[in-house]
């Protein structure tokens, strides 16, 4: 695992969207794993900019959802595929034939699950997975105490992660749902690169656990540590509890430009 501390969020957005660019100049049809909320904001306007002024061509770039709430219609403004089509595809000039995501308002959601697990193998694997981290460590919406195994399921979220997502709801806890389809940790360590952006003082305890805790199903981001090209990007507020934090500077200090992130 590589963890690079950064400044502040915005530096964190464009470290990341260079990245990204960089697999697309090598490989025009990646497939980008994205992630909601309001971590990988920075990530996805850097990006744009870039591909606005000509300096990333994602034309030929697929996109694919992390997770989706179960029971709210497609076209639903807070549905994630709604927000993903929002912030990442249309403002990278793609079309939804980009996309791809699991049905949340699917009859069978089990088989909805299934579906989307077998589809991205499909596709030929995520190329580059965003994501964030819950307070709680979660990742995705694999809460504490998920298998670390897991493949794409159902999930039922704790009240704390309803709580912190009522803010998209106009602060109303009760539109939000108790059900979602999430990629499994089994599922997320299966795509190529792994990289977390993760932003504020409220997030240092989870950052710590993840990075310099034990593997453990009760911090499912602690996972990565398992993944052979997982990157932690942490802005100073988030990496506060880091006891290693200064060796984390001095060897990214040093790290070899043409290795990239």
């Amino acid at each position: 695992m590589e963890v690079v501390i950064v400044p502040d969020a915005k530096a964190g957005g464009e470290l990341i969207a260079a990245a990204i660019g960089r697999l697309l100049s090598h490989k025009p049809g990646a497939l980008l794993g994205v992630a909601t909320g309001s971590s990988p904001l920075p990530i996805y306007e850097a990006l744009t900019a870039k591909v606005r002024a000509g300096e990333v061509d994602a034309s030929r770039a697929r996109i694919c959802q992390l997770d989706e709430y179960v029971g709210l219609p497609a076209g639903h403004p807070e549905s994630y595929r709604s927000v993903v089509l929002r912030e990442v595809v249309e403002p990278l000039g793609l079309t939804e034939a980009a996309f791809m995501g699991p049905d949340g308002s699917a009859e069978d959601i089990q088989a909805a699950c299934e579906a989307y697990d077998r589809a991205l193998g499909e596709a030929g694997g995520v190329d580059l997975q965003l994501l964030g981290i819950g307070t709680d460590g979660h990742i995705g919406f694999n809460e504490p105490c998920s298998s670390l195994a897991s493949r794409t399921r159902i999930k039922t979220l704790t009240e704390q992660t309803r709580v912190d997502n009522a803010r998209f709801f106009d602060n109303d806890i009760d539109q939000v749902p108790h059900h979602v389809i999430t990629q499994g940790i089994g599922t997320i360590l299966e795509a190529r690169h792994l990289v977390l952006l993760a932003t504020g003082e409220g997030k240092a305890e989870a950052v710590a656990q993840t990075v310099e805790g034990p593997v453990a199903a009760l911090v499912p981001a602690s996972a990565l540590q398992l993944h052979p090209h997982a990157t932690v990007v942490v802005d100073e507020a988030a990496a506060s509890k880091l006891k290693l934090a200064d060796y984390f500077r001095a060897t990214y200090a040093a790290k070899p430009a043409w290795q990239g992130l």
